[in-house]
């Protein structure tokens, strides 16, 4: 499994053969700007809300890949079907499984709203799993209990991808507790310095985690980490 980080919570994963793309925000991303998007080919996008900094290309690059699908919730999927974006709908609990492995959508506490103002649907989070590894993708959250589900209802996590930029979601302390509840202690983080009010101090998250016995990965953007 490879994961390269694209940007903000714009992750592209590896898995199996294929290329999973989460999040998408990467035209209105200056600290992006090297990554071309017109270049990304990918065979599936999974958006975890509609909020813009997460679905702002789903369409260009969807386009630019006819066969790829779009996973997400029932009301982006469909809102993305009317520009011509073929998808597979989820829901929160709810399983299924594609050519790569299996998906899980999960709980996520936040807002979603679409670009145009429409209904975005519940926020949620995905865990995506094969016979040998398994990544938490939790996308914009604050903590909760929901997540001590997780190692419940799936196999043990090899990684989770959490956001510590604060304000909007989860900062890095409670990303650390987070990273209890999901019994993982190889963490990703995201949603962070992309713009003012979740700017951090990087040097202090890191050590937040190392002083709980855990790790902490800030790879820079088009940086790759294989699990």
């Amino acid at each position: 499994m490879k994961i390269t980080y694209l940007g903000h919570a714009t992750l592209l994963l590896e898995m199996n053969g294929k290329k999973i793309l989460f999040d998408p925000f990467i035209t209105g991303n200056e600290m992006a700007s090297e990554i071309d998007i017109d270049n990304l080919k990918v065979d599936y996008i999974f958006a975890t809300h509609g909020h813009q900094d997460h679905v702002l290309d789903v369409e260009a690059i969807a386009k630019n890949n006819p066969d790829a699908l779009l996973v997400s919730n029932f009301e982006i999927v469909t809102w993305f079907a009317e520009k011509g974006v073929q998808g597979h709908p989820m829901n929160h609990g709810g399983k299924y499984t594609f050519d790569f492995g299996t998906a899980k959508y999960v709980n996520a506490v936040h807002s979603s709203m679409l670009p145009d103002g429409s209904n975005g649907g519940n926020p949620g989070g995905f865990v995506l799993y094969d016979e040998s590894k398994c990544i938490y993708i939790a996308g914009d959250t604050a903590l909760t209990k929901d997540m001590e589900l997780i190692p419940k209802t799936c196999p043990k996590l090899d990684i989770a991808v959490l956001p510590i930029g604060d304000n909007f979601t989860m900062g890095y302390e409670d990303a650390a507790i987070a990273s209890d509840y999901v019994e993982c202690d190889q963490v990703i983080g995201c949603h962070y310095d992309t713009f003012p009010p979740i700017k951090i101090d990087k040097t202090k998250a890191v050590e937040h985690f190392e002083n709980k016995g855990k790790k902490l990965m800030l790879p820079d953007i088009g940086e790759s980490i294989t699990v």
